[in-house]
């Protein structure tokens, strides 16, 4: 089978808002997607009733050398798509949180701005308590 012709594991958002991609506080995840093309890895959290299946395919999918994609609306409503590189799946008080690395563009103005607006108190890049990190 040709590589254009593998269908690609699909995490599609249907209804909401557009994902709101962060830089990555680790640094480990951007030599994952080390290539010719410039991106970078963007983290974003999506609340799931499904989370435990969506981790299942995608780690199927992998397993069988396919390619893992978040499916989502822009902001002009238009589908869009991006790399998942990494995920874990998490339990907070407000259920399920399915935490998506994802691989993006390089818009150096636009992440810049992202980086001085982020406030990275939340993450804690020597956390042992949970390395559920799914890399592909």
């Amino acid at each position: 089978m040709a590589r254009n012709d593998i269908k690609p594991e699909l995490i599609e958002i249907v209804e909401g808002p557009t994902p709101e991609f962060r830089p990555s506080p680790q640094h480990w995840n951007q030599s994952i997607i080390e290539g010719p093309d410039d991106r970078l890895v963007g983290l974003c959290e999506l609340r799931t009733l499904k989370g435990t299946d969506i981790v299942d395919r995608c780690m199927m999918a992998w397993d069988e050398g396919r390619p893992v994609k978040l499916d989502y609306p822009d902001d002009m409503r238009m589908r869009q798509q991006a790399d998942v590189v990494a995920m874990r799946l998490r339990q907070v008080e407000e259920g399920p949180l399915l935490q998506l690395w994802v691989s993006l563009p390089f818009d150096e103005e636009a992440w810049l701005a992202a980086q001085e607006a982020e406030d990275f108190d939340d993450f804690d890049e020597d956390d042992d308590e949970d390395d559920g990190f799914l890399p592909f």
